[in-house]
């Protein structure tokens, strides 16, 4: 039988925002959700790949964010890549809205987590993307740092 997961091993990352980009503010959102989509997340059954944020109307929404299907869900049942309402102060909104409309800055998904109360959060950067010899730098740093670590422990 599968062993259950904690809440607190809930930790799903985008490994490719970081590479991606060059991440300034962070900002801890919490996410409207159907009771399907969180018995899912409980589940560890949701990816940030492809995930981008934008602002409209004062409200901040996530786009392309994967939670699968409940298994136990019936006809209630959630769409699986549907936009999300962020949940974020009047003032974290503007300041968001200010940096993203920056020209090559944008709002990226980092990770989704269940807090100690039990509800998902969602950290979201201010993201500028990386140029090419910028991306080949962050590859060169992750492989010194796995020499480093293997000379360590030997």
């Amino acid at each position: 039988m599968a062993q259950k997961m904690k809440l607190k091993d809930i930790n799903i990352k985008n490994r490719r925002a970081t590479f991606d980009y060059a991440i300034g503010d962070t900002y801890t959102a919490g996410i409207v959700l159907t009771g399907t989509e969180i018995k899912s997340i409980r589940l560890g059954k949701a990816s940030l790949v492809d995930t981008f944020c934008y602002v409209e109307r004062g409200e901040v929404w996530v786009k392309n964010m994967y939670i699968a299907e409940y298994f136990y869900g019936t006809y209630n049942n959630h769409t699986e890549r549907r936009e999300r309402k962020l949940l974020l102060s009047r003032k974290e909104i503007r300041q968001i809205e200010k940096e993203a409309k920056e020209a090559g800055n944008t709002i990226v998904p980092l990770r989704l987590f269940i807090n100690d109360r039990g509800l998902a959060k969602l950290v979201i950067g201010i993201g500028r993307g990386k140029k090419e010899f910028d991306k080949r730098q962050s590859i060169r740093e992750r492989d010194d740092k796995r020499a480093m670590a293997r000379a360590f422990h030997k």
